[in-house]
């Protein structure tokens, strides 16, 4: 049985390559916890398939996962089917992924957040703590306060890598800045409980707080309505989530799962289809910060400037954002 590896290098592994006929090709796609309309993480994966079924006119089958027992017996039954490439969403689909992959050696896989280590399999990493820096920077600046805060979903390590990124450019930015940081929960149940969302970011803002990042999937829209029901900011994640609440939201850090989905798809359609690892990050255009007409007004010519600064020194690696993932801690 293969490891699953949980930090990964930042390179692209190239291990093989896989071409199917017209005939063989079959998108699938299994959606995580939180639903394909969750405004986030899954609801940037759909927007990118359906980018691909609009250009291609080719469709895609899909499933949301619900229960998390269902995640291994959907993806059998998908790659059973003719699902080819089968793309499953989020880290907690690599166990059966990895097992599936397994049994169907002919097929194209893909996961997107975690690493699977099969010939077959694709994984798509993001460097979460990279866009974090950037929009924990963005947060420190836009403060009156000097105390900001993070709400996670789901107590994972890849939810603490966002956070810690988040506390490193928030520091950067000023030294004298107090981070605040809840998680929402331990189960997956964390990825959509708005109401949750709003409890803690309520909390915070009774602390002093005045931006809060959420990394949180669906639960980040409590988080968005706190914030603008108390006149205070907050921060998107993974989609471009400004649109929601224009004046509120100070900005998103954008994961372009979107794009890693739709490439996906385009590779195995052309017979381009490699396995492997490819992490994407700030140089490659993975990870960023939306500036957009909903957010502009609250972002000023020195915030702009000092984070397209930093995020050069990022590419360059003059700044070294330290990685939870790497070690587990948050120590920089």
């Amino acid at each position: 049985m293969s490891k699953l590896k949980f930090v990964v290098a930042s390179a692209i592994v190239a291990m093989s390559s896989t071409v199917i006929s017209a005939g063989d090709f079959q998108p699938a796609v299994i959606f995580d916890m939180g639903g394909k309309f969750d405004k986030s993480f899954n609801e940037g994966v759909y927007n990118g398939v359906e980018k691909f079924k609009k250009e291609t006119g080719i469709d895609y089958k899909s499933f949301e996962i619900t229960n998390v027992t269902q995640r291994e017996q959907v993806i059998r039954k998908m790659a059973k089917r003719g699902g080819n490439p089968v793309l499953g969403i989020g880290f907690a689909q690599a166990p059966a992924i990895d097992k599936v992959a397994a049994e169907f050696p002919e097929k194209s896989f893909a996961i997107i957040d975690m690493v699977v280590d099969k010939q077959n399999v694709k994984s798509i990493v993001f460097k979460e703590q990279e866009g974090s820096f950037l929009v924990g920077m963005l947060a420190t600046m836009a403060s009156k306060t000097a105390k900001v805060g993070f709400v996670g979903g789901m107590d994972i390590p890849l939810i603490r890598r966002f956070a810690c990124g988040y506390e490193q450019g928030a520091k950067y930015a000023n030294d004298k800045v107090e981070v605040f940081q809840n998680m929402t929960g331990s189960t997956p149940s964390a990825w959509n409980d708005p109401s949750r969302g709003g409890e803690l970011s309520k909390g915070q803002f009774d602390r002093g707080v005045d931006v809060i990042f959420a990394a949180a999937g669906g639960t980040g829209v409590g988080v968005y309505q706190a914030a603008k029901d108390a006149g205070k900011l907050a921060i998107g994640v993974d989609s471009n989530q400004n649109h929601l609440h224009p004046g509120t939201m100070l900005t998103s850090m954008v994961k372009r799962v979107d794009v890693a989905a739709y490439d996906v798809l385009k590779s195995v359609k052309e017979g381009t289809f490699k396995a492997g690892i490819v992490s994407l990050g700030l140089a490659e255009n993975g990870v960023d910060w939306a500036l957009d007409e909903h957010n502009k007004a609250l972002i000023t010519a020195d915030m702009k400037k000092a984070v397209d600064q930093a995020k050069a020194d990022i590419i360059s690696g003059k700044i070294k954002v330290h990685d939870y993932m790497s070690n587990n801690t948050c120590k920089y």
